[in-house]
């Protein structure tokens, strides 16, 4: 067997195959050994974990793990005025979640609300939609190809909706 010197992953590493832990890049390792793969464990299973009734209102937004100046955080979303309803039930979720792990996970959760995301979406000027299409229509049209002037047709429907 050969051993190769010039690798940034590794200092040494020996030709032929290799454990699964020593192909991982060091960035995806030093999130591992975070416990990043809580985060996405409680992603994958938030509806178990908060039940059907809360799992329309809120969602995890961020894992903190425990170091030496502060206790584990999970910082979960909120629909504003469904505040009340997590509060209460904020030792079942921390039960749950430590039981589901096998081991205390979370020690504190932490309770951020947002608005209603269709507030945020809406148009206010439908005018400039128009004004674009009118402006590109006569060019469109002067194109003698008819597959390309479908297509110019159908990715302006698209910016429309956009």
């Amino acid at each position: 067997m050969q051993f190769k010197k010039y690798t940034n992953q590794r200092t040494s590493s020996i030709q032929g195959l290799r454990s699964f832990k020593d192909t991982l890049p060091k960035n995806i390792k030093k999130i591992i050994v975070k416990k990043g793969h809580i985060y996405s464990e409680t992603l994958n299973n938030w509806k178990y974990i908060v039940g059907e009734n809360l799992f329309k209102f809120c969602y995890p937004k961020s894992f903190k793990n425990s170091n030496k100046f502060g206790v584990s955080t999970l910082s979960i979303m909120v629909k504003r005025g469904h505040e009340v309803d997590l509060e209460y039930s904020k030792k079942e979720i921390l039960d749950k979640m430590n039981s589901f792990f096998g081991y205390t996970v979370v020690e504190k959760l932490k309770l951020t609300s947002f608005d209603d995301e269709n507030n945020f979406f809406t148009k206010k000027n439908n005018q400039k939609d128009n004004v674009t299409n009118i402006r590109y229509k006569k060019k469109i049209e002067s194109v003698k190809n008819e597959k390309i002037k479908k297509s110019l047709l159908e990715l302006t429907k698209v910016f429309k909706q956009k």
